[in-house]
């Protein structure tokens, strides 16, 4: 299971080593794509083929399911981990998340997140605010 949060940084070639615990599950070759906050998301190839089958069951006479299917599959990046567990960041997809040097990779079950330092530490602090209200609607779905 894909979960911790670690500091790491993007090096001069614009590569990220992703961290060794998430290397045996997340294989030699992953899938990015844009996230929905301003990160980026990290799947295997297993569970983007199971999120990308899911998109392609939305109705396309829906303009923000157009959109996000969009988002999701026309700025996603197939890409090889080196033998250091090392993957090379397109710059369309560093420049979205707004990644500069100091990240956070985030594991989230099935999925990993790349945040920005700075960005990661304003969204924890604002999200960890509004917990209260968070549980209570998770609560409402059976969570």
């Amino acid at each position: 299971m894909l979960i911790g949060q670690y500091e790491h940084t993007i090096d001069n070639k614009k590569r990220l080593a992703l961290p060794a615990k998430f290397r045996g599950e997340l294989g030699d070759k992953v899938i990015i794509t844009k996230g929905i906050e301003s990160c980026l998301v990290v799947y295997t190839e297993k569970e983007f083929k199971i999120m990308s089958e899911k998109l392609s069951n939305l109705t396309i006479s829906q303009s923000e399911a157009r959109s996000f299917t969009r988002i999701m599959l026309a700025g996603a990046m197939e890409v090889g981990l080196d033998k250091l567990g090392r993957v090379l960041l397109p710059d369309y997809l560093k420049k979205y998340a707004g990644l500069k040097k100091d990240v956070v990779i985030c594991g989230l079950s099935n999925r990993v997140e790349i945040w920005d330092c700075q960005e990661w530490l304003s969204y924890t602090k604002k999200a960890e605010k509004g917990v209260d209200k968070i549980v209570s609607k998770l609560g409402s779905l059976g969570i």
